[in-house]
């Protein structure tokens, strides 16, 4: 698994499967509740940290083999769950639609993003997400409609029901050209210069608490550069765990441990893991 995650960690999964249509995925869904095999549905993995031991169950990836976007209108694109969001943001750019500009960067795929009401520099998905497509537990096709996502920080539906998003609806808005890529140029050259990106991580480590930022948190509490093993507290950004090679997932959970108990006995606040931990 740490060829299908962008924190390089990880065992073995059982198995392995790549959809390329809303059929397979569906009949993948119904074969594994037969056999009642666990079934996790990965993107591109870049908010997984996936346990040292591997995964015993079935892993259904959704990357280029499900990866179609297309225009519905002047204002609307779809794309399959497996598409990138930075080529989603780059169509965006080609049609003259601005709205997605926030997301230029964002290393995860459209049904990771939609998942986890991704975000940053002030928009998230949830300004811009119409409607999600998907495949229910019984591998039956449905899809929840605006308020019905209830996208939140980091959350949605599709945390608690069980549901494969396969497609995503954006809506956004006609804008200029050179004024949609210039906002992407200048977000992606911020980031570049603010965060980590030379090593493999999965973003931000901590959800942000109300109030305060992780990172601000754990460098004043004199955690920057601080390592467990392979794991390092980012001496560019404190609010990301880092791979400086070797990594283990073990490695990772320490020093987050580390950080939330140091961060909650000087400050007094709960840090909350953003990544999700699989085994």
């Amino acid at each position: 698994m740490r060829e299908h995650t962008t924190f390089k960690i990880g065992g073995d999964a059982r198995l392995v499967v790549y959809p390329e249509s809303e059929e397979q995925i569906s009949a993948i869904v119904k074969k594994t509740n037969e056999l009642g095999i666990r079934l996790i549905t990965v993107g591109n993995g870049s908010n997984l940290l996936v346990d040292d031991g591997g995964i015993d169950a079935c892993v259904m990836i959704l990357d280029e083999h499900f990866s179609q976007i297309k225009l519905l209108d002047d204002e609307t694109i779809f794309a399959e769950a497996g598409a990138m969001l930075i080529k989603v943001c780059r169509f965006a750019l080609e049609h003259g639609l601005s709205g997605l500009e926030f997301a230029y960067g964002i290393p995860g795929t459209c049904g990771g993003a939609a998942f986890m009401d991704a975000g940053a520099y002030g928009g998230e998905m949830k300004d811009v997400l119409l409607k999600c497509s998907h495949i229910d537990r019984e591998g039956n096709r449905g899809e929840l409609v605006g308020d019905e996502l209830e996208l939140g920080y980091r959350h949605s539906a599709y945390y608690e029901n069980g549901c494969v998003i396969t497609g995503v609806f954006i809506k956004l808005e006609k804008a200029d050209k050179a004024d949609i890529k210039a906002k992407m140029e200048d977000l992606i050259s911020r980031r570049r210069d603010k965060q980590p990106l030379e090593y493999p991580s999965a973003g931000s480590t901590f959800k942000r608490p109300t109030g305060y930022f992780a990172g601000a948190l754990i460098e004043e509490c004199g955690l920057k550069g601080r390592s467990v093993g392979g794991a390092q507290v980012s001496e560019k950004h404190a609010g990301f765990v880092i791979n400086t090679g070797g990594a283990t997932c073990n490695d990772v959970l320490e020093l987050c441990r580390i950080c939330s108990e140091t961060v909650y006995k000087e400050k007094g606040v709960e840090l909350e893991m953003e990544i999700r931990v699989t085994k």
